[in-house]
């Protein structure tokens, strides 16, 4: 069998879409954490970073 792609370009229009909103995400987060610390927007603000890198690194 010989595929053309790695992953599908339906996969791939999702997943890249996904990482442009999650750095607004991360900002608002970033800044509502830096106001108001409470421990679930800390893990909040760590889940979506943890996220973005696994997306920026193709762990996913």
């Amino acid at each position: 069998m010989n595929f053309r792609w790695k992953y599908n370009p339906t996969y791939l229009r999702i997943k890249y879409g996904f990482k442009q909103v999650l750095i607004p995400l991360i900002v608002f987060q970033f800044v509502r954490t830096i106001i108001f610390p409470t421990s679930f927007d800390v893990v909040i603000l760590g889940i979506l970073a943890f996220i973005y890198v696994a997306i920026s690194l193709e762990w996913c």
